[in-house]
């Protein structure tokens, strides 16, 4: 229900608030902003696809690679339009659009150093523009602009310290100044973009990257915001110190939910896999519980720098607390951010070197996390980890939703264009995208989905999924026309919480395959597992995956001449499912995953362009000559080697992938009912 809040900023505001705009429907979610309603209103939710981690020449690390589109550009190409990025010589000759629009996006620049980036960019007649890091950064030598990166990483995102150091460039210009016009800017692109009309083609939201990474440990969270009401700045670290996320959740409270302005706000956790395991640690107190539940229902489950679902090792046989050998999807060898540090095919930072599973951090993946916090509610009677799955793709070239593996220019400006991308960053991948279940393409519909955690993660692609449950929904649903209504009436959709019962709950999930482009058709779906994370009597934790439609054994492929698709697969998958296992006294968590039929990898497709096949037997002679050409116009080092890894020595990577989607958990609280 919609609540009238005595203080609102603007009439307008207050009467959309208390009064319905929307004469004969009964909206679920809160209004707290002034728009034209949309048309198309579907009470049963309809999925929206977006990507809510994306930086542009704002950033940065975006900035010094040589990237100079801007967030009203990131917004243009997530709208389907074009975009000009730079070459593997850093010049602005390569054309990016993504084959089909997105619903909704956030331009999340870092909010470190929003202010001396925009000095370093701004009048030419200041002091501040011409300090060398700027000048650098501004460079058209590649290898300055990689001084520049190295020296604003160094002075204000690896280290520790309570109090972050503040550049030199800030004693030669107005810092705080250029951050607030920066923020103004955002917020200003945002708001041009974000389609108030009846015809809701599209949603911003105004957000930013808080950005810690002690030692390279990946702490950052996005921060998204509900509506136009924001902070007034974009509080980062040098806010907080490092190693300090209470006190952004704080800052928070204070500067935004507590404002009485409508203000609303989500940080959303990304990249655990590069946390060194510190990116979810035990809670301190319960103001730090209550604060993450409020502000943390959400997690990046996969982005460009790889996956953190679960971990599997296949060099090993084994797993980080799992047997799930689907766990070696595109993980990525290292724990930290250093994985980054490649050059002209060379890893140059010793922190990138591998780390073997015993040194691993076991909750740098989510699963492990979600059933540690099965535990924790055990011992203190609150889960602190009930958090739901999107995907985005971390882009740096201002390319939300550029996750086709077909269509991937790289993430990372210059430093992963054209031929760079397999040299320097061939364990990276495309990303994934949000998908949010939302009555309408509105701030107000989505942001209740995020926060409601109904809202699944992909790989790139776009399945639809559902996934429900509940004691009363009947087996034959997936046949019943009316199979959502009934599902919303009788059960939970994913992201929410349900009672144990004393016999095990009913779990629809209903898959539909990606329907992809004319020149793209979109590949069929091989199987449906639901996987379940529990706690037993003894306090132990344990999980298990189970295979609930579809076969694993279809024999779809790809050929390896073309890596077009090979045999064929199912376009829908539905069923109705109980656990065989279940136990009405043990808490437990349950998510669906989606696998498609076997793809090529971006890599593969690449490569493949570059008259380098991973299939061929002579694939290192066909690496060594194409390698030779590119370094006769001055490419340096081995450009098409890793083209040629052999997967049966690789722990994680293959040529080959199968895309996927991850629906947020529903959660059986024990002895609840």
């Amino acid at each position: 229900m919609t609540t009238c809040k005595p203080a609102l900023t603007a009439a307008l505001i207050a009467l959309a608030a208390c009064i319905s705009l929307f004469p004969g429907r009964a909206d679920s979610f809160e209004r707290t902003e002034a728009r034209e309603p949309c048309e198309d209103f579907t009470p049963t939710r309809r999925p929206m696809f977006g990507d809510l981690h994306v930086h542009s020449s704002y950033s940065f690390d975006s900035h010094v690679s040589n990237q100079r589109n801007e967030p009203a550009d990131a917004y243009r190409f997530a709208k389907g339009e074009p975009i000009i990025l730079p070459d593997a010589d850093g010049e602005q000759t390569l054309r990016a659009r993504i084959s089909r629009p997105l619903d909704f996006t956030a331009v999340t620049d870092h909010a470190e150093f929003l202010g001396p980036i925009r000095l370093c960019t701004g009048d030419s007649s200041t002091l501040a523009y011409w300090f060398p890091a700027c000048v650098m950064g501004r460079s058209d030598w590649f290898y300055g602009r990689l001084l520049a990166a190295n020296y604003w990483v160094t002075i204000g995102v690896t280290g520790d310290e309570n109090q972050k150091s503040e550049s030199l460039v800030c004693r030669l210009g107005d810092c705080d100044a250029a951050h607030r016009q920066a923020w103004q800017d955002i917020q200003e692109a945002a708001e041009a973009h974000y389609d108030r009309s009846e015809e809701c083609r599209f949603t911003t939201f105004i957000g930013y990257e808080y950005t810690d990474a002690p030692n390279h440990a990946n702490l950052h969270r996005n921060v998204i915001f509900r509506n136009d009401q924001v902070t007034d700045t974009a509080i980062s670290t040098y806010d907080t110190g490092s190693r300090n996320v209470p006190e952004l959740w704080r800052l928070l409270r204070a500067q935004c939910l507590d404002a009485d302005n409508d203000c609303d706000a989500l940080s959303i956790p990304h990249n655990s896999n590069l946390s060194r395991g510190l990116m979810f640690p035990d809670p301190a107190n319960d103001r730090e519980v209550r604060d993450r539940l409020e502000f943390e229902p959400l997690v990046e489950l996969v982005q460009h720098k790889a996956a953190s679902e679960c971990r599997f090792d296949r060099l090993a046989g084994r797993g980080l607390d799992t047997e799930d050998e689907l766990c070696d999807f595109e993980q990525v060898v290292a724990d930290n951010l250093a994985m980054l540090g490649t050059l002209h095919g060379e890893v140059q930072i010793e922190e990138a070197k591998p780390v073997p599973l015993a040194e691993y951090g076991r909750r740098n993946m989510v699963r492990n996390v979600l059933k540690d916090g099965l535990a924790l509610e055990q011992r203190s009677g609150i889960n602190p980890f009930k958090m739901g799955f999107i995907g985005s793709t971390d882009t740096h070239s201002a390319s939300p939703g550029g996750a086709e593996e077909y269509n991937y220019t790289g993430h990372l400006g210059q430093r992963d264009a054209g031929y760079r991308n397999v040299q320097d960053h061939f364990f990276d991948n495309p990303g994934g995208l949000a998908v949010v279940w939302a009555e309408e393409n509105s701030r107000d519909a989505i942001f209740d989905g995020m926060r409601r955690r109904e809202a699944y993660a992909t790989s790139g692609t776009r399945p639809v999924v559902r996934f429900f449950a509940g004691k009363d929904l009947p087996d034959d649903l997936c046949s019943d026309p009316e199979m959502v209504e009934k599902a919303y009436a009788s059960g939970v959709p994913m992201g929410g919480e349900l009672a144990a019962t004393e016999n095990s709950p009913a779990f629809l999930v209903s898959a539909a395959k990606d329907p992809g482009t004319s020149r793209h058709p979109g590949l069929d779906l091989q199987r449906v597992q639901i996987i379940k994370g529990w706690l037993d009597a003894d306090g132990r934790t344990h999980e298990t995956v189970y295979d609930v439609a579809g076969n694993a054994d279809n024999n779809a492929g790809v050929d390896p001449e073309t890596c077009a698709p090979t045999g064929s697969g199912h376009k829908n998958l539905c069923t109705v499912w109980h656990d065989p296992q279940y136990n009405s006294d043990e808490p437990a968590f349950y998510y669906a995953r989606v696998l498609e039929n076997p793809s090529c990898r971006w890599s593969t497709r690449q490569c493949q362009a570059a008259g380098v096949n991973p299939f061929a037997h002579n694939c290192s002679e066909q690496a060594a000559q194409q390698t030779a050409k590119l370094q006769q116009d001055g490419a340096i080092g081995d450009v098409f080697g890793r083209c040629c890894l052999d997967p049966a020595q690789e722990p994680f990577y293959a040529p080959t992938i199968q895309e996927r989607a991850w629906t947020s958990p529903i959660w059986i609280n024990a002895h609840k009912e």
